[in-house]
């Protein structure tokens, strides 16, 4: 499948900001399973390009004159498979997804739902951990408005129900308790429910020596429609912008993301 992309971000702030530096993750991952055809970021000026501590491609955007506004857009095509068979290791060790994070830290009731499921996860891996995702939806149903980007998995456990990005953190508490390395996938899912939001978050387990997708959101893998952008141990690393700034007090955002299936 080829799908389009056209994702803005705007941030404007309620005073002037003196400073500000913007760690930038929308190029999607140079990875087997997707194949980037044409992509771009627009900045409003030139940045440095790097590999973050996951490797991701990251954009830094260091803007030093007084601003109140900064204005972002990626667009592009990105031909992606029907179906995920998972992905290599890469350079970093899979074991280092065992570590747990703020956002990621299993409490005694994450712990209580994975216990049952210690045996099967053992013995037959991914089938334990595909019951873990239904486990995990069914105990976190998609409702929006009970979180927000800073909310720990442990609290969104708690409130019963949250986003893609809860279910991801929750689900890798879940698979880090069992011994299970997991990253957090930031990136783009199509639907034809033009109600679906295309930004998007999901997990990968290791298992069986590959990465092996798990969209909870959905209940089921990234195949045949998601585009990645970056990995990470959570949100915070994996998120599409994050930045700091000096000054600026009061911030509104206003980000839009299109995705649409190209002939």
């Amino acid at each position: 499948m080829r799908l389009s992309v056209v994702h803005s971000t705007r941030y404007r702030y309620h005073t002037l900001v003196s400073r500000s530096t913007q760690y930038i993750r929308l190029t999607p991952c140079a990875v087997p399973q997707q194949r980037i055809v044409q992509w771009r970021v627009e900045l409003p000026r030139p940045c440095v390009t790097m590999r973050d501590a996951f490797d991701n491609l990251t954009h830094v955007l260091t803007l030093d004159q007084p601003h109140e506004e900064i204005r972002m857009v990626a667009r592009g095509t990105v031909e992606v498979p029907d179906v995920d068979d998972g992905e290599p290791a890469g350079r970093i060790n899979p074991k280092v997804f065992l570590r747990s994070t703020a956002l990621t830290a299993p409490d005694e009731a994450i712990r209580a739902l994975v216990e049952p499921m210690r045996a099967t996860v053992r013995a037959r891996p991914l089938i334990g951990v595909s019951d873990l995702m239904s486990a995990v939806l069914d105990r976190l149903p998609y409702r929006r408005g009970l979180t927000t980007a800073e909310t720990p998995a442990a609290q969104a456990f708690a409130a019963g129900g949250g986003v893609s990005q809860d279910h991801a953190q929750v689900f890798i508490a879940a698979c880090r308790v069992l011994g299970v390395p997991a990253r957090y996938v930031s990136g783009y899912a199509y639907s034809p429910d033009r109600e679906a939001v295309a930004s998007h978050a999901w997990a990968e387990a290791w298992l069986a020596n590959r990465w092996v997708s798990f969209d909870v959101s959905n209940a089921r893998s990234a195949g045949g429609g998601h585009i990645k952008l970056a990995v990470g141990l959570d949100y915070l690393d994996a998120c599409p912008v994050r930045g700091v700034r000096l000054g600026g007090e009061g911030e509104d955002l206003l980000a839009d993301a299109e995705v649409s299936p190209q002939a």
